[in-house]
């Protein structure tokens, strides 16, 4: 054979897959099996295994199919599958393309609601220290349901009949439906942000597991445990139970009994005031009683009947004190005015004026010495002048001219010797009482004369 005659691998593929396409059985099938090597894609594909004790087949669930799944799919369910077979070109396998899916045995919501239960237990949503305490008398109370069910009348009659001190506060709320879990979750939201009640109740009344799925969303669990204000959860009758049970801080059977938790009984209340008043009565009435019989037993006891005896000793010790203290302040004030004395004194030692006029004493003193010397020294000076002058006088030439003598000067100086003429020289003879204006003749010395 030629190669001309052999076929592509592609060729044959497609070949194939018109067989599968053109096949009516293969359209639309019906299959049962148990999941294997489930795995979910981030684009939102599963792709899995289904297989059975004799067989296996590769599937394939898109994003569209899969979104519809109330339910996770794991390996080892059995599950019931509607889809079709179909060839994979680019790997020339077949497999089987889901269209739809449901648990094996149990419903497809059953799953899911155990699935979101044991997802939240393992998160620790569910655990006694989360919840809150429910006011025991709340003085408003939020209510979260459809103000067109039965369970809103419920509600408010039984609120208004029990403890109808509290105040309504009515949010209407979807509870059924694909906007029902939204409507919970924006309310109970609104509920916080108003900040206006001090519980919530949120429920509806019966219903199938499909009319209560809401309060299994998982957006409605969490914006319940999200709260900041304490949640009953008020859903269905007693048998029905839902995820917002779990996670709500106080379960309530029915909307009904979830009122009567939420508040107490006004007439139980009114019971209990009326016992506790009574029974305050004899306890007082009682404590009366005893009190003044112990009133009556000390008022005739000794030392009441004789008070004085009591306080006598502390009488007398007190005038014992006083003396003392009296005594005491006497000695202490003898002491302070010593010392204030000593301090006076020292003070007074120490007195700038005091100081002054001891200066002052001090000054004349030395002024009466300073004149005293001044005078004697004056004295002594006035003497020791006069006895110079007496002196002086003693040895004063002129004095010498009253006994005769007299003094020649020429040319105004004093002439000592005959040696200092000569003839014709003019010369000056001084005597006591005037003077002679002379003319030498002739100079003779001593060894001669004339």
């Amino acid at each position: 054979m030629s190669s001309a005659s052999y076929l592509t691998v592609k060729a044959l593929t497609k070949y194939i897959k018109r067989k599968f396409d053109a096949d009516p059985h293969l359209r639309e099938v019906y299959v049962k099996g148990e999941l294997s090597n489930v795995k979910i894609h981030q684009s939102g594909h599963i792709y899995f295994t289904l297989k059975d004790d004799g067989a296996r087949i590769a599937a394939t669930m898109f994003k569209t199919a899969a979104t519809k799944l109330a339910f996770e799919p794991k390996d080892g369910m059995q599950v019931f599958i509607r889809g079709d077979v179909n060839v994979y070109e680019g790997y020339g396998t077949y497999q089987l393309y889901v269209q739809e899916m449901q648990p094996d045995g149990i419903g497809s919501l059953f799953v899911a609601f155990n699935q979101l239960k044991e997802q939240l237990q393992k998160e620790g949503l569910f655990k006694p220290e989360w919840k809150q305490p429910i006011p025991k008398y709340p003085e408003k109370i939020g209510v979260l349901t459809s103000t067109t069910g039965a369970a809103i009348r419920d509600i408010c009659t039984t609120l208004k009949r029990r403890y109808p001190l509290a105040e309504i506060m009515i949010y209407p709320t979807l509870v059924q439906g694909a906007q029902a879990a939204p409507s919970i979750v924006q309310n109970i939201e609104r509920a916080n942000q108003d900040a206006f009640c001090d519980v919530l109740l949120v429920g509806r009344g019966g219903g199938s597991i499909e009319d209560l799925w809401a309060f299994n969303e998982e957006v409605v669990a969490r914006a319940i445990f999200e709260s900041r204000i304490p949640i009953i959860s008020a859903v269905g009758h007693e048998t029905d139970t839902t995820i917002a049970d779990f996670v709500a801080d106080l379960r309530a059977p029915t909307p009904t009994a979830a009122a009567e938790m939420a508040v107490p009984d006004q007439q139980e209340l009114y019971q209990r005031v009326l016992t506790q008043k009574s029974q305050l009565h004899q306890i007082v009435r009682a404590q009366l009683i005893t009190e003044r019989q112990r009133l009556n037993k000390l008022q005739q006891s000794y030392p009441l009947s004789m008070p004085d005896r009591l306080y006598r000793p502390f009488t007398e010790r007190l005038a014992q004190l006083e003396t003392t203290l009296q005594k005491a302040m006497q000695v202490d004030l003898m002491k302070k005015d010593a010392q204030l004395q000593k301090l006076h004194s020292a003070v007074e030692q120490q007195s700038p004026k005091k100081a002054l006029v001891f200066h002052q004493r001090e000054l004349e003193h030395r002024v009466q010495q300073l004149t005293r010397s001044a005078s004697q020294y004056v004295t002594k000076q006035k003497k020791q002048f006069e006895a110079s002058v007496q002196t002086l006088e003693a040895l004063n030439p002129l004095a010498i001219l009253t006994r005769g003598f007299t003094v020649a000067y020429k040319d105004d100086k004093v002439l000592k010797s005959s040696t200092d003429l000569k003839r014709q020289d003019q010369l000056t003879l001084s005597f006591h009482d005037g003077k002679v204006i002379a003319e030498v003749t002739n100079v003779l010395p001593n060894n001669k004369e004339e």
